[in-house]
């Protein structure tokens, strides 16, 4: 049996969002609150987080959108019942379902073809590149296991409806194998993904972009948009004004 971890306690949106999360290890960053801010789900809309860990990106989408549905897959047990934890913590049990799971076979609660918007995560480490960090929960949540980058791209496809939108963030230096999995990417019917947009993340003004945001839809014909990208931080080290609203509750636009 797995033993449940030392936790911090964690908070988002100035205080509107408590969470816990393991005191060592993986721990959620600004890449969890950025992808939760570029989905553009409305209220009734269906979402599935695919690699949801303790849950952040959910709760920073369920607290956003009020109304909107949000289902997370989890390979790792104890962040998966951390996740259930933080979801009655913020009272929003009535909305938002953490399951254990694996994206490459998701638990039959979740239902292929059913979701307006997948988002995701997925581990930044190509498996026998680099150095793997110490520690199972992190080396689980940052280096790819039996599902690799395509897997994670086929697997999200798969679970929104036709027209529906997956949305994911990744190391920019990984942006090529994220096209070619797109490009490759089949549904069930045999049809592709398009309409990709690529929104560059830039650690400061001046500075190349050290993380991509892509959005890709199933089933649709269209050129890739690439937009102009964001920053993070200012030049004296504090976050910029986009970044200021996104930290309060705001969204990212990718269009």
């Amino acid at each position: 049996m797995e033993k449940t971890p030392e936790t911090t306690e964690d908070h988002l949106f100035k205080g509107r969002i408590r969470f816990y999360q393991p005191k060592v290890g993986y721990r959620s960053a600004i890449d969890t609150v950025l992808l939760a801010a570029s989905v553009n789900a409305g209220p009734g809309d269906r979402v599935v987080d695919m690699g949801s860990g303790v849950g952040v990106a959910m709760l920073c989408l369920g607290t956003r959108v009020d109304g909107v549905l949000i289902d997370g897959i989890e390979i790792q047990a104890i962040l998966a019942d951390l996740a259930r934890h933080n979801i009655s913590e913020n009272t929003l049990d009535g909305r938002l379902r953490a399951f254990d799971g694996d994206i490459a076979n998701p638990p039959s609660t979740i239902t292929s073809g059913e979701y307006d918007f997948a988002m995701a995560n997925p581990p930044f480490m190509a498996s026998g590149n680099g150095n793997p960090p110490p520690g199972e929960i992190k080396r689980t949540a940052n280096v790819e296991g039996d599902a690799d980058l395509n897997q994670w791209v086929n697997a999200s496809l798969g679970l929104v409806r036709r027209k529906g939108t997956v949305v994911l963030i990744q190391r920019a230096d990984r942006l090529g194998d994220i096209i070619s999995a797109i490009s490759a990417a089949r549904d069930a019917n045999g049809e592709g993904a398009g309409d990709t947009v690529i929104l560059p993340v830039h650690p400061k003004k001046g500075v190349p972009a050290n993380r991509v945001i892509v959005s890709f839809r199933r089933g649709v014909k269209a050129p890739v948009t690439l937009l102009e990208g964001i920053t993070v931080h200012t030049d004296n080290g504090g976050y910029t004004q986009l970044l200021e609203r996104v930290l309060d509750g705001g969204a990212i636009s990718l269009k």
